[in-house]
């Protein structure tokens, strides 16, 4: 019981953690501001920061079920996990501790929108900010791809759920992206001090969680692979 509770709490950290990466809030508050210089009406505004919202919290809940599911429903696959999760798991924790604390560089591929398209669904406004918000969900930047990859992924391999913890990581990622939703909707003249605070928030809670994920890892290779512990 006490180990779901964790996996559900961590989830939940990376998913806001994810959100408040720089390159993430930057193309959250970049899109949800474009709707809104688009659309007079506040409530319309708000609803369009819901759906972009809701098309990133699917993307990553869609994706994450799929890597997952098919792990655990492969027999080989799902049986290479079972032997050596905690090992592989005690690594990777540890290089995402490393990149969150800039200790280690990743150069990943990026799967951003073409500009053809990015243009076709601002054009549709309302309509298609649920599908901007898939769309730019899947343009991982490498902070956000360690997060989702490195970390999500293999704590819901380590605790078998293919729904519940992307669930709630991507329930966590939505939080931030509501607040700027509801903070532009109202026209608020704190926006750029929110996000002057949230860039502060990241920066110490990047270096916090990038330390506690190389403690972890530590302990899980020290235990798993070398069995010191």
């Amino acid at each position: 019981m006490q180990e779901t509770i964790l996996l559900a709490l961590s989830a939940f950290w990376l998913g806001i953690l994810t959100a408040i990466s720089p390159c993430p809030l930057a193309t959250n508050i970049a899109a949800v501001s474009f709707v809104a210089y688009r659309v007079n009406h506040r409530g319309v505004v708000l609803l369009a920061g819901v759906l972009y919202t809701l098309g990133r919290s699917a993307a990553y809940v869609a994706l994450s079920f799929l890597i997952v599911n098919a792990a655990i429903n492969v027999p080989l696959l799902s049986e290479f996990l079972q032997r050596y999760i905690n090992k592989l798991l005690g690594i990777l924790l540890i290089l995402v501790g490393m990149v969150l604390l800039d200790l280690l560089n990743l150069k990943l591929p990026s799967f951003a929108p073409s500009e053809r398209v990015q243009q076709r669904l601002d054009r549709a406004g309302v309509a298609g900010s649920f599908l901007m918000g898939v769309l730019f969900a899947l343009a991982f930047c490498p902070v956000s791809a360690a997060l989702f990859f490195g970390s999500l992924v293999p704590l819901a391999l380590k605790g078998q759920s293919s729904v519940a913890l992307p669930l709630i990581y991507g329930t966590g990622t939505a939080l931030p992206v509501l607040v700027f939703a509801v903070l532009v909707a109202a026209g608020s003249s704190y926006l750029n001090r929110v996000y002057a605070g949230v860039a502060k928030l990241e920066l110490h809670a990047k270096r916090v969680t990038g330390g506690i994920l190389i403690a972890v890892g530590i302990y899980y290779v020290l235990v798993y692979v070398f069995g010191i512990i």
